[in-house]
């Protein structure tokens, strides 16, 4: 580790003092109010620490490491048309300058290189034409036949749900705890990677000098993080809530281009071109990792195939005793991030990726062209499309607490957003059926269609099938050999189904040992036709605004030792507000 960065990274030397005295060690001017020229380059000119002035003949450098020795070396070689300045201003110049290009790019890289896996541009003129005139068929026999039309909606989706639910219990019988089975060897610090994290921010006042927090307490060496806030350029509160507080050195602050389609993954986008880490993790503002999380990830990859793009940390909710809507979502998410996806992951399937605490293999994110800005699910899409590209995720065995919704306005807006999101990811990945199908096989293929068509049309359907059960079997006893196949499969999908989701919440429960929400899982038919009304919802939205983002907005939480973290955090910040601000 070179000196330089060592001293910067650990917050033992200011950036600004340091640049200066190095200008002046060299003899050349120092300045934080650089022009460049259009000629710079994103994200080269960053990386390099080196970009074209406005003037023809001039350079604006920001070196460090090995570029820095070799400059303090040869110092009497260094051109006096060559100007220093941080870092920090040679970054906020050059994406100032390079605004266009870049906010494109983090729209439309994936787009202009592979269009077929990106939402950006919809439906194809022959999926609309084919769904029309499927919409019109159903439409007409709904009213001329609507027992029969019913009949065959169910025999024809059956086999999909039947899928879904042989997948979900067959992960129960996995054993993947919440805890890792030996203790991860300790690396000394000198042998671990540079480990990068982004963190997309928007609006977070009340949050985000918890998430400086939350990461100051991560088990790293400090000049080995390479941590990225992307901010957008109308958000006014997070950066004051920032400013408000001592940032750690390792901290990069980014503001994104204004651009369009305003989200997440186009704000990942951004960032990704600086990342300088081996390892790339996706944290949300609201995320308290473990501390030892990115050493167990390390560890992680490095006893893994090669071909192992990406370690899904365990996702845990932490304000469960906030309401009756929170201890059901941290049951839902038990069973998601505890038993099915560990569970998948073991077997080889696909994944549908959470949206954070996704630890990958820097180079890959980059050769699958990052994100697909225009999906507003974009985890889900990304662990799709690793596997068309031949890669697997797999467990990690590592919790980071999330804070659920508190009101059910706020549950509604954000799993509307998601099942809109898994409505384009479907469309995404079946574009080409045949293509798809070769690159996963047949049967991940299968576990695929599961995980999209699987997921939305479950949530669609399931007040339909539940109803159709009840009339079935409140109806008079079947007389016919028709009747009474069709009152046996009903049955058996009902019951299966009522199990699939049963059991990996009880499973779930006792990996987490949260065996006092056992009496709640009873409502968790409930619970699923809330997801219902949001997946009609997803619809209309889908059709009037497609890639509108749903803010769900943090800091609320009552119950949990983050919203604790949270309210001390704020109260210093506060506190040192009212000292800067006093006369």
């Amino acid at each position: 580790m070179a000196p330089d960065i060592y001293l910067l990274k650990t917050g033992m030397v200011e950036e600004t003092l340091f640049y200066r005295a190095l200008a002046q060690e060299l003899g050349v001017p120092f300045t934080l109010f650089p022009r460049l020229s259009r000629h710079s380059r994103y994200p080269e000119s960053i990386l390099a620490g080196l970009a074209p002035l406005q003037s023809a003949t001039g350079f604006l450098m920001a070196p460090s490491g090995e570029i820095l020795t070799r400059l303090l070396r040869a110092r009497t070689m260094i051109h006096r048309q060559v100007v220093v300045t941080t870092p920090t201003r040679l970054r906020q110049e050059v994406m100032r300058t390079k605004h266009r290009s870049i906010a494109y790019h983090g729209a439309n890289a994936l787009c202009d290189r592979s269009a077929d896996l990106s939402i950006r541009d919809g439906l194809s003129r022959r999926h609309v034409a084919g769904l029309a005139v499927l919409s019109g068929l159903f439409a007409f026999w709904s009213v001329a036949a609507p027992a029969t039309t019913l009949a065959v909606l169910a025999a024809a989706l059956s086999p999909l749900f039947f899928a879904a639910v042989v997948l979900r219990l067959a992960t129960i019988l996995l054993d993947n705890p919440v805890a890792p089975a030996r203790a991860v060897r300790r690396e000394a610090d000198s042998a671990l990677p540079i480990y990068t994290i982004i963190a997309p921010l928007y609006r977070e006042r009340r949050i985000a000098t918890r998430l400086v927090a939350a990461l100051s307490q991560i088990d790293y060496p400090a000049a080995k993080l390479d941590i990225k806030f992307v901010l957008e350029a109308d958000d006014e509160e997070t950066p004051a809530a920032l400013a408000a507080i001592a940032m750690p050195g390792c901290i990069d602050v980014i503001v994104a281009p204004p651009g369009h389609p305003r989200t997440k993954p186009r704000a990942l986008n951004i960032a990704l071109p600086l990342a300088r880490g081996s390892y790339t993790v996706i944290y949300d503002a609201e995320d308290v990792p473990d501390a030892d999380q990115l050493r167990m990830a390390v560890a992680g990859f490095a006893a893994a195939p090669p071909d192992t793009a990406c370690l899904q940390a365990r996702l845990t909710i932490d304000n469960t005793d906030d309401t009756w809507l929170t201890r059901l979502f941290t049951i839902e998410y038990a069973a998601l991030f505890d038993v099915f996806n560990p569970g998948l992951a073991e077997i080889g399937s696909p994944v549908a990726l959470g949206g954070t605490s996704n630890h990958f293999r820097t180079d890959v994110l980059r050769t699958i062209h990052g994100w697909d800005a225009w999906n507003v699910t974009e985890d889900a899409d990304i662990g799709i499309r690793l596997a068309r590209f031949g890669y697997r995720v797999r467990d990690l065995p590592s919790s980071t607490l999330e804070e659920a919704p508190l009101t059910l306005r706020a549950w509604m807006n954000q799993r509307t957003r998601w099942m809109k999101g898994f409505m384009q990811t479907s469309i995404s990945h079946s574009r080409a059926p045949w293509k798809t199908m070769s690159q996963l096989g047949p049967w991940r293929w299968l576990a695929a269609m599961v995980l999209t068509y699987g997921t939305v049309m479950s949530a669609l359907a399931f007040p339909i099938f539940t109803g159709l059960f009840v009339y079935v079997w409140a109806g008079t006893p079947p007389v016919s050999r028709h009747g009474s196949l069709l009152h046996a499969w009903s049955g058996t999908l009902f019951v299966m189904g009522m199990a699939a989701m049963f059991l990996p919440a009880c499973a779930a429960l006792k990996r987490r040992r949260l065996w006092r929400l056992l009496p709640w899982v009873l409502l968790l038919p409930l619970y699923y036709g809330l997801v219902s009304m949001a997946a009609w919802r997803s619809i209309w939205e889908a059709m009037r605004e497609p890639f509108r983002w749903n803010k769900t907005h943090h800091g609320f939480a009552k119950t949990s030792r983050s919203g604790l973290l949270q309210k001390h955090h704020a109260s210093a910040a506060d506190t040192t507000l009212l000292k800067t601000s006093a006369p």
